[in-house]
């Protein structure tokens, strides 16, 4: 999908574009391109809701699954080299 700003900048998003990710986004830049990255119209559910399971772990658990997953990729590792 391609699009053009107007003569004031601003730029046109289709409507099944918007229904899907919504009205507001960050613009992200890059040095080779920009991208529009949707912000949720509540940013605290959306993070509640990527981090699943997580929001209801300890720090300490949530250590201990990141030590176990490191290990587990580590004995992956020397296995595959």
């Amino acid at each position: 999908m391609s699009t053009e700003t107007d003569r004031q900048g601003r730029l046109y998003l289709p409507k099944d574009v918007r229904q899907k990710y919504g009205e507001k986004y960050h613009i992200v830049e890059y040095e080779d391109r920009i991208e529009l990255i949707p912000v949720a119209d509540d940013p605290l559910s959306a993070v509640r809701e990527a981090a699943g399971d997580l929001h209801d772990a300890s720090v300490e658990e949530i250590r201990d699954d990141i030590e176990a997953e490191a290990k587990a990729d580590a004995r992956s590792e020397e296995t595959d080299g």
